[in-house]
């Protein structure tokens, strides 16, 4: 079997060995004879998230089809654990269905609930950290089955220390989901498509469908008849840069500050707040789809004879418009990528994972 057959973009050529897991004993088991063989190996969820080479994978690929969603704990707040080979979507569909509040702007992102917290996904607000307690890991050194709390996992934007290079295997997640029907809206772009001004709280139904159709107008929801969303979703994570960079943008540069996640400090009447101290530069989060516009890279673009194209609805989104390679992706990307390095200076990262590749 190709790899194409099993991923979004389409592309990527056969694997030497495919074993499909659908328990979690299989899936450890799986796990753990391919390292015992020493081969080379990589999970496969739902495939959204990966560009393989049209060599395909020399090595053992573990497809992790595990399903199920349970309720642990239930009260005002709600822990729930979804099994590794859950839809993604399928789980904030559950959530919202059943009034739990904490996933629904995370709608519609195509994947497995495993592959979550691996690169802390988000979107229009929210982040899987947001409500993340735990994870159910089977860690490649030990062999061993641990649980990693939020803080051992290290998330950052679209990161954590399994993305940063700890080896294992997702066997499931818990979150904590707060019982309301009703939620608050944390990004300006779906605050406009609701009609409400921002930080409004609205029904988490009416997050969840505001939410599907601004994914499906960005081709952003898997699609049979839509050919802009044979895609891996974004390719380009939003660049992170100094604020004193950032002031050498152009004015109407979109930027965003990182702010600190610092505790609140209590003070008594009348005594003024300490200063906090400062540890390194300030931080601005950059638009990559504006840079990528700016440097003259439009809806729809290719090169010349290629079968990929960056979307007609997405600038951040690379397409297989049919036929197209896993060469001709990296080719599209690289020459992305070096323009607005040429231009603006700003290096722009892959969201996906390359397998038998690099950028």
């Amino acid at each position: 079997m190709l790899l194409s057959e099993l991923t979004t973009m389409r592309v990527g050529g056969p694997a030497t060995r495919i074993v499909d897991a659908t328990t979690t004993a299989q899936l450890v088991d799986a796990a753990r004879e391919a390292w015992a063989g020493g081969d080379e190996w990589f999970v496969l969820g739902g495939g959204s998230n990966v560009v393989i080479s049209d060599d395909g994978f020399d090595g053992t690929v573990i497809r992790t089809l595990t399903r199920g969603v349970e309720v642990v704990a239930d009260g005002e707040a709600v822990r729930v654990v979804a099994q590794a080979g859950e839809p993604w979507d399928a789980l904030a569909d559950f959530a919202v269905s059943n009034g739990l509040a904490g996933i629904e702007a995370l709608s519609g992102i195509p994947g497995s609930t495993g592959a979550a917290p691996i690169q802390n996904i988000g979107a229009y607000g929210q982040e899987v950290g947001d409500t993340l307690v735990s994870i159910e890991f089977l860690d490649y050194l030990s062999g061993d089955i641990e649980h990693l709390t939020l803080d051992e996992l290290g998330f950052g934007y679209r990161t954590s220390v399994i993305k940063r290079g700890r080896q294992g295997v997702v066997l499931s997640v818990e979150f904590e989901l707060r019982r309301s029907q009703r939620g608050a809206v944390a990004y300006p772009q779906l605050a406009q498509a609701l009609g409400v001004p921002l930080g409004t709280e609205v029904s988490i139904a009416d997050v969840r469908a505001s939410v599907l159709a601004l994914r499906a107008a960005k081709g952003m929801v898997l699609d049979p008849a839509d050919p802009d969303s044979t895609s891996c979703g974004s390719f380009f994570t939003n660049p992170i840069v100094d604020e004193n960079f950032a002031r050498g943008l152009p004015k109407d540069a979109p930027r965003w500050p990182i702010v600190d996640d610092e505790p609140d400090v209590v003070v008594p009447l009348g005594q003024q707040p300490p200063q906090r101290p400062h540890h390194g530069p300030y931080l601005v989060k950059l638009s990559a789809a504006w840079l990528i516009e700016q440097a003259g890279i439009g809806k729809g673009f290719s090169l010349p004879g290629s079968n990929a194209a960056i979307s007609t609805k997405h600038t951040l989104a690379i397409t297989n418009r049919g036929g197209a390679t896993a060469d001709q992706v990296t080719q599209l990307a690289r020459f992305v990528q070096a323009r607005v390095h040429a231009e603006f200076g700003v290096p722009l990262h892959a969201e996906p994972v390359m397998i038998g590749m690099q950028l």
